[in-house]
């Protein structure tokens, strides 16, 4: 189960690696704006705004690259915590942004968090 605990971690952590580039450096162009749904001109205006929300998903992917390389208990409470942060912040973005981040976010957090406390 450590396994399946692990690997889950990793691909939430991907998947916020992944975030932050579209948020940050992609945010005007096509990959962007099809996540945002923004046109050019939104896009442009929003830029900064959405940079800044992506450097907090590079935190969290950095973090729980962190819990995956540090030894227990410490690297076991970190997944735990970020995690947690995961979820509450995809179902928080579904309910106040756009419900289809509560499956791209708030649910991949989710079972990745259930595998690593079964495996603890």
């Amino acid at each position: 189960m450590q396994i399946a605990a692990n690997v889950l971690t990793g691909l939430v952590a991907a998947l916020h690696v992944y975030i932050m580039v579209l948020e940050m450096f992609l945010w005007e162009r096509k990959p962007g704006r099809g996540l945002s749904g923004f046109d050019a001109d939104m896009a442009r205006a929003t830029a900064p705004l959405a940079a800044n929300q992506g450097l907090y998903n590079g935190f969290l992917a950095a973090g729980l690259i962190w819990g995956l390389l540090a030894a227990d208990p410490t690297g076991f409470r970190v997944q735990v915590f970020l995690l947690i942060c995961v979820v509450v912040a995809g179902v928080y973005g579904g309910v106040t942004a756009n419900r289809r981040i509560l499956v791209a976010q708030a649910l991949p957090g989710a079972l990745a968090l259930a595998a690593v406390l079964t495996a603890g």
